[in-house]
């Protein structure tokens, strides 16, 4: 098992002669920003030593180091995660790939970008959309690094369309634990070669290697983008209607709901009003066209549905300005929540038939349990981000009930044919939650795979699952 006794003052030296001793960071004072991740419940955990490589070369050399020395790693990205996978909780080494934030190539010919790990996601829309080309995926955080993305296979509200990070990753570049560089995938987008190992890397979250280098897929920026808020008398009303949206067949690339709760917290956030804001629920859709009839001729079929199974009304905001500011809106949501700390996130999800039912389950959990309950979501992929509100709540009667309720709400998802998480992925904060998922079968594969990556149980430890 890891060890951290042996974090010496010469073990220090010697990493400060691979990477330079201005990227070793010692000092208790310095290292807070690495010793937590944007999760509302997170505890600052310390690392011995924070270590800023830069390049893939430099990766290698410290991961020999520590794997001789059996000394724990935790791969850091922007730590803008919300499962502490990037909390270093057996102290050790915190690796921050911040310095690793080169774009090294945009080849436009086989539309593919090659990106180190820490490049933020914003900054690598930006180039390419420079080069005329797109990456269409947002989880909904600019400054996480892609090498984040690919590490939790994170999602976010455009998934309908174009699906998780998963689904544009062609190649990786990754180090193992025992500093070994390994190549997988390429510039292709079929492969039926041996197992497909870049897919295993994606979503695990640090715990079998450390990614040094993306190589991700590109499209053609769409022509034109459309907004739809539309309010409903009732969430299940709302809720209803997306099947029927998603049956039209049109250019769907978001489908979310939200409830009243959420849009006041929102308002109270931004100091704005929202449209329509006074109803009950709303869904909110986006659109993406080649031309201004064919979005138009989608947005009013979508707009019959929803009228047709009793929407209030169709707002469709006119100019970039009115659009910008209703998605801004929506990407202020959890800012808005976290000011109602306590909190407890989670981050289910379920067949898209299942969302109504499986958010009526919940608000009958909360008010059993006289603990309040947020239910926005991905209506279109079924990912329902729930929020438990302790503001008010007594802190024993808190303490006491949010891990059963956790354990009833996990329950009822994998019950209706869902899974815990649809794109936070599980860290350290939701690992014990696993077993509601997986049987006992599934998790000794997983941890057998982490032995074979990681003989000495070195990278990541106690993120996912446990392994002894």
């Amino acid at each position: 098992m890891a060890d951290t006794s042996k974090v010496t003052d010469m073990f220090i030296q010697t990493l400060a002669q691979i990477v330079g001793k201005k990227n070793v960071i010692t000092k208790r004072e310095d290292m807070l920003s690495y010793c937590g991740d944007e999760s509302p419940t997170s505890t600052p955990h310390y690392p011995d030593v924070v270590v800023k490589p830069a390049n893939t070369e430099e990766v290698s050399r410290v991961l020999v180091l520590a794997n001789a020395e059996k000394i724990p790693v935790t791969p850091r990205g922007a730590g803008t995660g919300i499962s502490g996978g990037a909390v270093p909780i057996h102290g050790g080494i915190v690796l921050s790939l911040e310095h690793m934030n080169h774009i090294k190539e945009i080849d436009g010919d086989n539309f593919v970008v090659v990106a180190e790990p820490g490049v933020r996601l914003m900054d690598l829309c930006q180039a390419v959309e420079a080069q005329g080309l797109y990456y269409p995926l947002y989880p909904g955080e600019k400054g996480a690094f892609i090498g984040g993305n690919v590490a939790t296979n994170a999602g976010g509200m455009r998934a309908v369309r174009y699906g998780v990070t998963r689904n544009f990753v062609l190649g990786l570049e990754v180090v193992l634990a025992t500093g070994q560089v390994v190549r997988t995938g390429g510039k292709y987008v079929k492969c039926s070669t041996g197992y497909d190992l870049t897919q295993l890397l994606v979503g695990s979250e640090g715990t079998l290697a450390v990614i040094t280098e993306v190589i991700l897929k590109l499209s053609t920026p769409p022509g034109l983008r459309e907004l739809l808020w539309v309010p409903f008398t009732s969430l299940r009303q709302a809720i209803k209607t997306v099947p029927e949206i998603l049956k039209l067949g049109v250019p769907v690339i978001g489908l979310e709901f939200l409830e009243k709760d959420i849009i006041d917290m929102i308002e109270g956030y931004i100091e704005r009003k929202i449209p329509f804001s006074e109803y009950p629920a709303f869904l909110l859709v986006i659109l993406e066209g080649n031309s201004s009839d064919e979005v138009y001729d989608s947005a009013n079929k979508i707009a019959g549905v929803c009228t047709g199974n009793g929407a209030v009304d169709v707002y469709i905001p006119t100019g970039e300005h009115s659009k910008r500011e209703l998605l801004e809106a929506r990407e202020k949501m959890f800012p808005a929540i976290r000011r109602y700390d306590p909190i407890e996130v989670v981050d289910v999800v379920v067949p898209r038939s299942r969302i109504a039912d499986f958010v009526s389950r919940v608000k009958e959990i909360a008010i059993r349990y006289k603990i309040p309950i947020t239910a926005p979501g991905h209506a279109g992929d079924g990912n329902v981000h729930l929020h438990l509100m302790g503001r008010g709540v007594a802190a024993q009667e808190w303490k006491d009930n949010v891990p059963k309720m956790m354990d009833e709400i996990y329950s009822a998802g994998v019950a209706m044919g869902g899974t815990i998480s649809g794109e936070h992925g599980l860290g350290y904060e939701k690992k014990k939650y696993l077993p509601i998922a997986m049987d006992d079968q599934r998790i000794d594969l997983m941890r057998n795979l982490k032995k074979v990556f990681d003989p000495n149980l070195i990278l990541n430890l106690g993120k996912i699952f446990d392994v002894e």
